[in-house]
């Protein structure tokens, strides 16, 4: 049997969920037996990611290596995490657990690789905290690829909107948020946009938006990593 994955959910709860139904598309099972076996350790009681980084406030550090030695103990060989901004803290929480994480941005660059054509230029989609901790900007800068994000005034409007609207469950009026938000990166030159955000997917999925084909939805992704670990590790 292949070795179990485990799963730091919770940030948020509909996000791990979106991600743990993507891992079950994106796996090549013809029977029950044939998909990923996992352990899913969801609890949204973590202090605020994007507060932490931003504004100072209390760090989810320590309870992200509570759940990560939770994970440990079930004896899982591998870690996803449904959350961008939580991987601010990617270093430690390996370090602490002793548990390699598959980066779910890694998984999304890659991704972009894979589409096969050369672009200068991509868009980006996330939280505050995710840009200020600079999660893709370096990861893309290293392959030659500019990062471009909405001017701040539209990512308060459209994408911090939709990200508040798809927590609180109004996923319709979270989808044409970032539709608009992706709209305009699209305008602005470039051929593709990364979904850096678990919610965003969630609402885009929900309004069954025409900009999803040029989009990189990271949850996708990183579940398709998973799957390629797990494969690999049966």
């Amino acid at each position: 049997m292949a070795r179990l994955l485990g799963v730091l959910g919770g940030m948020g709860p509909l996000a791990t969920a979106d991600f743990f139904r993507k891992l079950i598309e994106e796996t090549p099972a013809q029977r029950d037996e044939e998909h990923v076996p996992v352990i899913v350790y969801s609890v949204p009681q973590m202090p605020e990611r994007v507060a932490a980084i931003t504004h100072g406030g209390e760090s989810p550090l320590p309870h992200m290596i509570a759940g990560m030695m939770a994970l440990r103990k079930l004896e899982v060989g591998c870690v996803a995490i449904p959350c961008n901004t939580a991987h601010h803290w990617y270093e430690e929480l390996q370090h602490a657990s002793g548990l390699p994480i598959l980066h779910i941005a890694d998984a999304a660059c890659d991704e972009l690789r894979k589409r096969g054509s050369a672009q200068p230029r991509v868009g980006l989609l996330c939280t505050e905290a995710t840009i200020a901790a600079r999660i893709y900007q370096d990861r893309l800068a290293a392959h030659g690829i500019e990062c471009v994000v909405n001017p701040l005034a539209e990512r308060e409007a459209f994408v911090r909107f939709a990200i508040d609207a798809v927590k609180r469950g109004s996923l319709d009026d979270a989808g044409r948020a970032i539709e608009t938000a992706a709209a305009r990166l699209f305008e602005r030159g470039v051929e593709s946009v990364i979904l850096g955000c678990t919610e965003l997917p969630v609402a885009l999925d929900a309004i069954r938006s025409a900009a999803l084909p040029r989009c990189i939805d990271a949850t996708r992704a990183l579940a398709r990593e998973c799957v390629a670990w797990s494969l690999a590790a049966s």
